[in-house]
C-alpha cells in the first residue's frame, strides 16, 4: 500500500488492529459529532494564498518550554499506545526523537517512565491526571522528574470518562469483553503474533510500579473509573504546581474564562482540546475556540492546540488560529500500528513536507511568521 497521508496510516491500521482497538483510538464520545467537528472545522478554514513572495528557504522551527524543536509540534499523550504496536511507547517515542519533536509518555501507558525515557536522546513530557490517589500521582512526577522529565501535561478535562458508545460493541468494554477481544485478536494474527505475544507484558506500566503488581487491561477501565475524581478544582492543582519544579501545562481548555484561571494560576501553558471529541460532545471543535483563548491570553502563557489535525496543513491552520505548537494524538497512533517507529517518522516527515508546500503559498518564512493573516477573513 502506498501510503501519502494520515488516511492512508488510518486504513493500514484498521487493517491490522483488532476492532476493539482501532475503534479506541478512532471513536468519539456519544454519538461523535464534536469528532467529526474538530476536522471539518480545521478542513473549512481557507489560506490565503500568496504570490513571487521569494520565500526560498522555509524555517520549521520553534521553542516549546525552553527546548528548540524541529517542528512546532509534539507526539500527544495516548493511553495503552503499548497494544498498537510492540512496546509502542518506546518505538513512538524513538521516531519523535529521531525527527527533534517532543513525546509525550501517558501516565497509563503501557511501557513505564523507566523504559522509555533511556530509549530517547531528548528529554519526553510526561502527562498525568487528577486522580482520587494522589500517592498514585506523587509517585509519577517523582519518577518522572528522577527520569529528567521537565514538563509536565496535566489533563483537567476527564474529571469522569466519556460516554463512548463504540468501546462497547466494539469489545473495548461492554457484556464479554475479554472472550471478544481474544476472538478478535485471534483474526488478526500479525498483530497477535507481534503485540499480543511478543510485546509483552501487557499492562499498565507506570501503575503497576506504584502498586508493586500488574495491571493488565481488562482491570484499566475499572481502574481508572474509580480513580476519576469529578469534585476536583483549582484548588487541588495548587500542591502539584508548587512540588513541580518544571514546566506545568494544563490540556483540555474549551473556554477563554479557563484559560485565564490557568494564568492566574501560574501556568506555563495550556492545550486547547477537546479530548480529540473524546469526552463531551456537542461543545465546541478546538478550531472554534481557539482564536477567543487566544485573543484572551497569547503573551501570558505558551498556546498548544489538538483535536482534529490530520496534516501539516492542519498544523499551519491551527498556528494561524493562535495556537503556538500542536499536538498530534490519532495519526502518530494510525501510523504506529500501521507500521511501527518507522510509520512515525515518515508521518513526521510528511507534516514537515506539508507545513512546508502551505507555508510557501501563503508566504510564510518562519513559523513565528503564521498568523490570522495568513487566512482568508470571513466574506474576504
Amino acid at each position: 500500500m502506498i501510503i501519502s497521508s494520515t488516511y492512508d496510516y488510518r486504513l493500514a491500521a484498521k487493517r491490522r488492529l483488532p476492532p476493539f482497538l482501532f475503534h479506541y483510538i478512532d471513536g468519539g464520545a456519544y454519538d461523535e459529532h464534536t469528532l467529526a467537528r474538530n476536522v471539518a472545522d480545521l478542513r473549512d478554514l481557507a489560506l490565503r494564498q500568496r504570490v513571487l513572495r521569494g520565500v526560498g528557504e522555509v524555517d520549521l522551527s520553534a521553542r516549546l518550554f525552553g527546548e528548540d524543536v524541529s517542528l512546532p509540534v509534539a507526539l500527544a499523550p495516548v493511553g495503552l499506545t503499548g497494544m498498537y504496536a510492540r512496546r509502542g511507547e518506546v518505538q513512538a517515542a524513538r521516531a519523535a526523537s529521531s525527527r527533534g519533536v517532543p513525546f509525550t509518555l501517558s501516565s497509563v501507558s503501557v511501557c513505564p517512565i523507566e523504559e522509555v525515557q533511556p530509549a530517547i536522546t531528548r528529554p519526553m513530557w510526561f502527562q498525568l491526571y487528577v486522580l482520587r490517589d494522589r500517592g498514585f500521582m506523587k509517585n509519577a512526577l517523582e519518577r518522572a522528574w528522577a527520569a529528567g522529565v521537565r514538563t509536565l501535561v496535566f489533563t483537567v478535562d476527564m474529571p469522569v470518562p466519556g460516554a463512548r458508545y463504540r468501546d462497547r460493541h466494539s469489545g473495548m468494554s461492554g457484556p464479554f469483553a475479554a472472550w471478544r477481544r481474544m476472538l478478535q485478536a485471534v483474526t488478526h494474527p500479525r498483530w497477535a503474533w507481534d503485540v499480543g505475544l511478543r510485546g509483552r507484558p501487557h499492562d499498565l506500566g507506570n501503575v503497576s510500579a506504584y502498586l508493586g503488581h500488574r495491571i493488565h487491561l481488562e482491570d484499566y477501565i475499572g481502574w481508572l473509573g474509580e480513580n476519576f475524581d469529578p469534585t476536583i478544582g483549582w484548588r487541588d492543582l495548587e500542591w502539584i504546581r508548587e512540588y513541580w519544579k518544571g514546566s506545568m501545562v494544563l490540556k483540555g481548555i474549551l473556554d477563554p474564562e479557563d484559560a485565564r484561571e490557568a494564568v492566574r494560576f501560574g501556568a506555563d501553558g495550556i492545550v486547547v482540546s477537546n479530548h480529540g471529541g473524546r469526552q463531551l460532545d456537542g461543545v465546541l471543535s478546538s478550531a472554534r475556540a481557539l482564536p477567543a483563548i487566544a485573543d484572551a491570553v497569547q503573551g501570558d502563557l505558551t498556546i498548544l492546540a489538538d483535536s482534529g489535525v490530520r496534516s501539516g496543513l492542519d498544523v499551519v491552520r491551527m498556528l494561524a488560529l493562535g495556537a503556538d505548537g500542536v499536538l498530534l494524538g490519532r495519526p502518530f497512533v494510525y501510523a504506529l500500528a500501521a507500521a511501527g517507529e518507522q510509520g512515525v517518522a515518515h508521518l513526521l516527515d510528511l507534516i514537515a513536507s506539508e507545513m512546508k508546500v502551505a507555508m510557501t503559498l501563503t508566504g510564510a518564512r518562519a513559523v513565528g511568521e503564521i498568523s490570522r493573516e495568513s487566512l482568508v477573513r470571513a466574506g474576504g
